[in-house]
């Protein structure tokens, strides 16, 4: 038998993700920060790390990481300064964080002023080590490469600009994690 806080989460969690398309059908885009704040709000993470600062020239990978005279770089990448939000969950109950991150994700596939820039999985993306280290410099989120996804999304809301990281990773069946990151672009 669940507990009642967990169930009363996820019905609130479950009911605010089956609203969002309908506000999308009707025109009214959530905000990204919105997305987030469901996804904080599921009752199976648990957030290991929250950080929000002001960055300049943040660059995000296009394309995955493989090394060039010694060094590890991103085939393709962007540089691009502003306020960056970023998000590491632990995903708890059995569920994973793949899973997670397509629950997250689905939303925003259906915004009109969204664009997928780059996504890969598995060892497509390089090794994970350097995802985990260098890129995220989030240790947690060193896991099995074939169980690794990396999607950025370009959204326009408005007369915002935004870039949307997303990552996940898997050491184990129980150690499963999601990490976010959302740039809002100031020109």
């Amino acid at each position: 038998m669940m507990p009642r806080s967990l169930v009363r989460n996820f019905l609130v969690w479950l009911v605010a993700l089956l609203a969002l398309p309908c506000s999308l059908a009707n025109g009214a885009a959530p905000a990204p920060e919105a997305l987030l704040q469901q996804l904080e709000a599921y009752p199976h993470v648990r957030q290991m790390a929250f950080s929000e600062q002001k960055v300049l020239d943040h660059e995000i990978g296009l394309g995955a990481m493989q090394k060039v005279r010694g060094e590890w770089r991103f085939k393709r990448s962007e540089r691009l300064s502003g306020t960056l939000l970023r998000y590491t969950w632990q995903i708890v109950d059995g569920f994973k964080a793949a899973q997670v991150m397509e629950t997250l994700l689905d939303p925003i596939v259906q915004v009109e002023d969204a664009s997928l820039l780059f996504a890969c999985q598995g060892r497509a993306c390089g090794p994970g080590a350097q995802w985990a280290n260098r890129v995220f410099q989030e240790r947690v989120l060193h896991g099995r490469e074939d169980l690794q996804r990396y999607r950025v999304y370009a959204l326009l809301q408005g007369e915002s600009n935004y870039r949307l990281i997303a990552y996940s990773a898997a050491r184990t069946e129980d150690r499963q994690y999601l990490h976010v990151e959302l740039l809002r672009i100031e020109n």
